[in-house]
């Protein structure tokens, strides 16, 4: 594993573990941020899209293999995964023809951290 890696991880964690509405409110550019990470999550196609990705084996999926589980065109699947690139949820790479996405950890990770209930007082010291 590359330092580059553990780095990353260490912020999931940070995040995670330490919720800022725990501390203080949210400021209006994260709320702006985040909110529109909820609201690309608020379409069943979108929400459905990103589970796809996530569980899709090695941890990313070709946009060939993410048309055929729904009802709905090529170009709608698409623009699905355009909203869920722009909201900062996945990630994106074109191979050749193709274009293969892949979930991004430190948006669910911020996400989380924001549902999260307070933790108990002894819990917060831990942070």
């Amino acid at each position: 594993m590359s330092k580059s890696e553990l780095r990353v991880l260490a912020q999931i964690d940070q995040a995670v573990c330490c919720s800022p509405m725990v501390h203080e409110p949210l400021g209006e550019a994260d709320a702006v941020d985040m909110a529109r990470m909820f609201k690309a999550l608020s379409d069943p196609v979108r929400l459905r899209l990103l589970s796809l990705i996530a569980s899709h084996e090695g941890g990313e999926a070709c946009v060939c293999d993410l048309t055929g589980p729904f009802d709905v065109s090529q170009p709608t699947i698409s623009h699905h995964l355009k909203v869920l690139r722009e909201a900062g949820l996945v990630g994106s790479e074109r191979r050749g023809t193709w274009v293969y996405y892949w979930v991004l950890p430190t948006a669910l990770a911020r996400l989380s951290s924001l549902l999260q209930t307070p933790a108990e007082p002894t819990e917060v010291a831990a942070c």
